[in-house]
Formats: C-alpha cells, structure tokens, sequence
C-alpha cells in the first residue's frame, strides 16, 4: 500500500459524526491529534490556530450554556458573515445533506418541531465528551481563518486515524461573544467554529449516513 493509498483510506473513512460515547479521549491521544493538524501550512508560518479544548465537567457547562442560549432564541452573533446564499449546485448538495440526515432518523420533512428538535442537537454537542473550539488572530482577518481552515481539516483526518470521530460546527460561532467570555478566550480573538469529538456511536442511524463528493471534473479547469 503506497502512502497515497493510506491518506485516501483515511480521507474517505472520516465522515461528520452526529452521536458520540460518553467516554473519554486520552490527553494523550488529543494532543497527538494537535500535533499531527499543526503540521499544515500557513501564510508566512504564522500558525494562527489556537483551540479551547473542554473535558469532564467543563464540557457539560459549556454544553449547557449553549443550549440555554438556542432554546432563549438569543440572537447569532458570529465573528465572520455568514453566506449570503446557496446557489446552484452548492444549494442542491446542502439540501441533499440535510435531507439525507433526516431520512436517517427517520424525520419527514413536514415535520418542523422534530426538524428543529435535531438541529438543537448541535448545541448539545451531540453528546460529545469534547469539544474544540477553533479560534484565529483577528488581525489576520479572512487569511488566518483560511489557514486556520486547513488545521482544522488536518484535526479531523489526525483523529481518524486513531479511531476518533468528529464534526466541525459552524453553528456554535452563532454566539462568539458568549463562547469567548464563558472560555476566557481574548477578544482579540475570532471564534470560527467548533469540533466536537469522541467516540463514536457505530449503531446510531444517524452515523450512517454519508454525503457525496463532486468528481474531480467538475471542479477542476484545465488550462495548458
């Protein structure tokens, strides 16, 4: 088997997990991850990753507080916009994921309350036992979270391969001001997202789902 045979099997094995295990990962398993994800690159090696890692009982006040916060409807205060919209084939494959994770549940579509029940989920944590909140220089702007982008990518390719299941989640950066000031983190600092990770609940439906990649010919335009 040839390294590029290794990276696709990890690459193709890594999926976003939606229910976790209780138990706990080993420190030393999680800084082995970290220091895996900082050997991506950055502009000038800046390096512009910092993550807030929780366990044990900071994890479930932390879980607490956000779910205390989209259950009030407080309003989403992200440090980056975001998207303006879903158009063409971005829309297509949004709406197919989504609809993909309510099939393996077993939610129909009309179903609001039970639709809106599962994206709460993402405040849970989906039960994780840690999650990782990503954080990037302010005054590296759109790059450092460019690079810090790649880090994360690298995290959840790291934990992979030690049999460690994730999500990123865009949706905890909904309240940055409140994950800033309940983790102490500076506010110089801009939240970009978070990853929740353990274990994974192999059984639970929702883990069997799947999204699908464009082919390599619809992204790339040859030139030459």
């Amino acid at each position: 088997m040839t390294q590029m045979d290794t990276l696709t099997d990890i690459l193709e094995a890594r999926y976003s997990c939606r229910a976790f295990r209780p138990d706990p990962v080993p420190d030393e398993s999680i800084t082995q991850i970290v220091t895996a994800a900082q050997q991506v690159p950055s502009w000038c090696n800046a390096q512009p990753w910092q993550i807030a890692i929780t366990k044990g009982a900071a994890t479930e006040s932390f879980r607490t507080m956000l779910m205390d916060l989209a259950k009030s409807g407080a309003p989403a205060r992200p440090d980056l916009a975001w998207p303006t919209g879903y158009s063409g084939a971005y829309g297509d494959r949004r709406r197919t994921c989504g609809f993909q994770l309510y099939d393996a549940v077993g939610i129909e579509k009309s179903d609001s309350k039970a639709r809106k029940a599962q994206m709460l989920r993402n405040f849970a944590l989906f039960d994780a036992p840690h999650v990782a909140i990503v954080h990037s220089p302010a005054e590296l702007g759109p790059y450092g979270a460019m690079d810090t982008g790649g880090f994360v990518a690298a995290f959840t390719l790291a934990a992979t391969a030690l049999g460690i299941a994730t999500i990123p989640q865009a949706a905890i950066a909904s309240y940055a001001p409140q994950v800033r000031a309940h983790l102490e983190i500076p506010d110089d600092r801009l939240v970009l997202c978070a990853i929740s990770f353990g274990y994974a609940q192999e059984e639970a439906p929702i883990n069997g789902f799947r999204t699908e990649r464009a082919d390599a010919g619809d992204i790339i335009a040859w030139h030459g």
